[in-house]
């Protein structure tokens, strides 16, 4: 039995392991695909720490641009911590043999980032992400942690009121594995699939994780806080990140007139893009005026995903963008521990909510959870285990979804999954996006509700075992339906407009109601919701 088994091998799940390792805890890995593909390689910006390399900045400073940006749904103590740890955080990570970029001065560079008060990223040209996760495995590997890939995350086996392991599907052979654990820490990623294409995430962001954690009486909370970054690509949806308006990208709409404040708080310039394309058709990002030379030297991504995703050089050419919805605020609901309310199941990164992004995350925010309280996390699943004693997984849970994986085969298939999926991204992009109102989200909570239904009419027509996609794609959808159910119905009960939640019909924060979480659990098969 395995004391930490840490599910997502993506940044925040390589943190955790190398803490958990770190702290005497043997420790194994299981992913969806392989660690160098996950969504911690899409962040490009930077990771957030108050070194003042550059400018003036303070610890004090950062922890009062995150409370404005999460608008009162933030813990301050969680706050405190993570802007307390950054400076320490970005050492460890410089130490370990992340290439940072540097200042002439030969100290780590920075750049300033939406909502920020100060220059504060810290970069690496703009494949920060990449970098990181690349360092962290690097690192997860010399130290002989164990990773087991292609696996999809069935369920979580339960002893009591606490955890023993996991089901997985064994996405190579068909097989429906188990592996038991002391402790077991989720970091699978956020939701935001839930928008389908309408995303800057990877098709891997299905919310598997946090789907999972409901099933076994976790509570999920504030999902329907969804970030929408400013500037994807117009036909795509790829990210072009805020570095380019960081370093003095403007944002033009179709007159070429500058309409709002490049760096003001994403939920703002998100709206404000909307409204213009509403009222002008289109909006670009003009970084032409930095020059070749600084775009290729600090920016060079951004240069190769415009040519390539959209056909334009943005040397010379304007890029058309829209925003897309990038990141899921809400997670597993966890405490100052990282742990939810199942003894053992602990989470971290994006699947998490440590109540430190709110209702809309500071930019640089989220590289910088994941070191903090990935760290965190992997510490304290090691200390659980350690001094927790958990019986031998149980068999009924493997022999379960044994019986649910043939049960999915044998369902119809005259409803056409994948046009569902896509009918409904377009839906949540339109009634649960930027804004929303009543009838919107009305309408959508029907229309998620009635494909849960039907399900069993829309199962996958490949029946083998090898590499079946079609049913991993499957299990996905089912993912994402159950979370977009949770989202529309924290939406509609959320009945104010706060960050990147915005009611149309309801413009205004309620901070005598609201100034406090959505919580969701499940009883017998219902949602439940209510506000703490």
């Amino acid at each position: 039995m395995t004391d930490v088994l840490i599910i997502g091998s993506g940044g925040a799940g390589l943190v955790a392991a190398i803490s958990a390792k770190e702290a005497g805890a043997s420790v194994k890995v299981i992913g969806k695909s392989f660690p160098t593909r996950s969504q911690t390689s899409m962040a490009q910006g930077g990771i957030n720490a108050a070194m003042a390399n550059v400018k003036e900045d303070s610890v004090k400073a950062h922890i009062a641009d995150t409370m404005k940006s999460a608008q009162g749904l933030a813990d301050e103590s969680s706050i405190n911590r993570l802007c307390e740890e950054a400076i320490s955080g970005v050492q460890w990570l410089d130490k370990i043999g992340l290439p940072f970029s540097r200042t002439a001065e030969g100290k780590i560079a920075q750049r300033q980032l939406g909502g920020a008060s100060s220059i504060r990223a810290c970069y690496a040209q703009d494949y920060t992400g990449l970098k990181i996760l690349h360092s962290l495995y690097d690192k997860a590997s010399k130290m002989g942690i164990d990773f087991v890939n292609e696996r999809f995350l069935l369920n979580i086996i339960k002893e009591e009121s606490y955890v023993s392991g996991a089901t997985f599907l064994n996405i190579k052979t068909g097989e429906i594995e188990a592996y038991e654990a002391k402790s077991i820490i989720l970091a699978t990623g956020g939701y935001s699939r839930v928008y389908h294409v309408n995303s800057t995430n990877s098709t891997s962001a299905t919310g598997d994780g946090l789907a999972c954690a409901l099933r076994a009486g976790a509570k999920l909370s504030d999902l329907e806080f969804v970030q929408f970054h400013p500037t994807g690509l117009k036909n795509s949806s790829i990210l072009i990140s805020e570095s380019a308006r960081g370093a003095g990208g403007h944002l033009l709409n179709a007159n070429k007139e500058r309409f709002t404040e490049e760096l003001a708080p994403r939920d703002v310039v998100a709206r404000a893009i909307l409204e213009e394309i509403d009222k002008t058709g289109e909006v670009y990002l003009d970084i032409r005026h930095l020059g070749e030379a600084f775009i290729d030297k600090e920016l060079p991504q951004e240069r190769k995903l415009a040519i390539s995703y959209e056909g334009i050089d943005p040397v010379v050419d304007l890029i058309p963008i829209k925003p897309v919805a990038h990141y899921t605020m809400g997670g597993i609901d966890v405490d100052e521990n990282t742990m939810s309310c199942v003894r053992g199941l602990f989470a971290a990164g994006e699947t998490a909510n440590n109540k430190i992004h709110g209702a809309n995350r500071l930019g640089g925010n989220s590289l910088l959870e994941l070191v903090v309280f990935g760290r965190h996390s992997g510490k304290m699943a090691a200390q659980y285990a350690k001094e927790n004693e958990v019986k031998p997984a149980n068999k009924q849970q493997l022999q379960d979804d044994i019986e649910l994986i043939n049960k999915i085969k044998n369902f119809s298939s005259e409803i056409n999954f994948y046009e569902k999926r896509e009918i409904l991204g377009n839906a949540f992009y339109e009634k649960a996006g930027i804004k929303r109102n009543d009838k919107d989200l009305n309408s959508l909570l029907k229309e998620t509700q009635d494909l849960l239904k039907n399900l069993p009419l829309m199962g996958p027509s490949d029946k083998s075992k090898v590499y079946n996609t079609n049913l991993v794609e499957f299990l996905e959808f089912s993912n994402v339906l159950t979370l977009g159910e949770v989202l529309v119905s924290g939406a509609l009960a959320r009945t104010e407009s706060r960050g990147a939640h915005f009611r149309e019909d309801m413009p205004q924060k309620d901070d005598e109601q609201f100034m406090a979480h959505t919580l969701v659990h499940k009883e017998e098969g219902k949602l439940c919701i209510n506000f703490k």
